[in-house]
């Protein structure tokens, strides 16, 4: 879609130029006619008489060609001032309003807490953003392509031009307020850079990193990354499994985890089930099948350790994680009644 200003300025361009071509034309056709010239010296008289260059006529101008040129000249220079000031202006005004974009790009991202910094706008980069943005998670993209950034920037994908690798981007995007960082650089020796800076810079944000070989994994946890992912043995794990359990693949593969519209699975902070000043409960005690229709596949206390399909007298604590199972209008009965959302 054209902005309005591009619109604006496209307009006055062409008109320009439509003004310049009719100012050629007229001229052509008046040195042919007044001053019987031929056609590339009518051409020729009507390019140093528009430009004003000061070269001397191809032959004595009679009068009536003389006054002609005279309206000639004073006509030209008031539409070529007119091209003139018209280009000058679209140049000046684009800069000024990229500068004006990215400061409030820069503003915005000024806002932003608890968001998502995203290393990278390649294929995995571009997954995540795709991920977060239908979950409505707030997060900001670091790329240093910038024909990448011209092509997919918008107020939905918040871009910020630069190197990841460098302190001041990480800053510009944020980072001291941010809770996550996913690091989606092709380059493992980048991302490690990228995980090493990040850590020193927030000590209590998560670091997702992406690794292309396996060597990289330890190196990268070392760092300080909380998760390693490597998408080719992911892939290549997921392409086996569908050989040796492809039914039970399909069914994981066709649930969805984020969306607006088509959630199966959900994972809940135990605190806003229930009031915290109250004694605890269990899983019996929510009633969740109850209320909502979902069932409660797994529980994640507050020292990290998962429980799958938990006994339904699972004492629960407030700081600890339940993971729900149900069709998306049963998440959707839950986060209603529970307000989660």
């Amino acid at each position: 879609m054209i902005s309005p200003f591009l619109r604006f300025f496209r307009t006055r361009i062409y008109t320009a130029v439509s003004l310049l071509v009719i100012l050629l034309f007229v001229g052509v056709l008046g040195f042919k006619l007044l001053s019987h010239y031929s056609w590339i010296d009518a051409f020729y008289m009507t390019v140093i008489t528009i430009t004003t260059v000061g070269f001397g006529e191809v032959q004595p101008l009679d009068p009536v060609s003389k006054i002609f040129t005279i309206f000639l000249i004073l006509t030209s220079i008031i539409i070529v001032g007119y091209a003139l000031s018209v280009i000058t202006e679209y140049i000046l005004s684009k800069n000024n309003l990229e500068e004006l974009k990215q400061k409030k790009m820069q503003k915005t991202i000024n806002e932003l807490a608890n968001h998502i910094i995203i290393c990278g706008y390649g294929r995995n980069g571009k997954q995540a953003a795709k991920k977060l943005l239908a979950y409505n998670k707030p997060f900001v993209v670091i790329e240093k392509n910038k024909e990448t950034i011209d092509k997919f920037e918008s107020e939905e994908l918040p871009f910020i031009f630069g190197n990841a690798n460098e302190d001041e981007v990480l800053l510009q995007a944020g980072i001291e307020r941010a809770n996550t960082l996913i690091s989606a650089l092709p380059s493992d020796a980048d991302n490690l850079f990228v995980v090493l800076s990040a850590r020193q810079m927030n000590t209590n944000m998560r670091i997702i990193s992406r690794a292309s070989e396996e060597t990289s994994y330890k190196k990268l946890k070392f760092a300080g990354a909380n998760n390693v992912i490597l998408p080719d043995r992911i892939g290549g794990d997921h392409m086996a499994s569908l050989v040796v359990i492809p039914d039970l693949i399909e069914f994981i593969d066709n649930l969805g985890v984020v969306g607006n519209s088509n959630i199966n699975v959900e994972e809940i902070q135990v605190s806003k089930l229930y009031n915290t000043n109250a004694s605890i409960q269990t899983i019996k005690d929510l009633d969740l099948r109850r209320k909502t229709g979902c069932n409660v596949i797994g529980y994640k206390n507050g020292d990290g350790e998962y429980i799958v399909n938990p006994e339904a007298d699972q004492k629960l604590e407030a700081n600890a994680k339940i993971i729900v199972l149900g069709r998306p209008e049963q998440i959707k009965e839950l986060n209603t009644v529970y307000n989660l959302h």
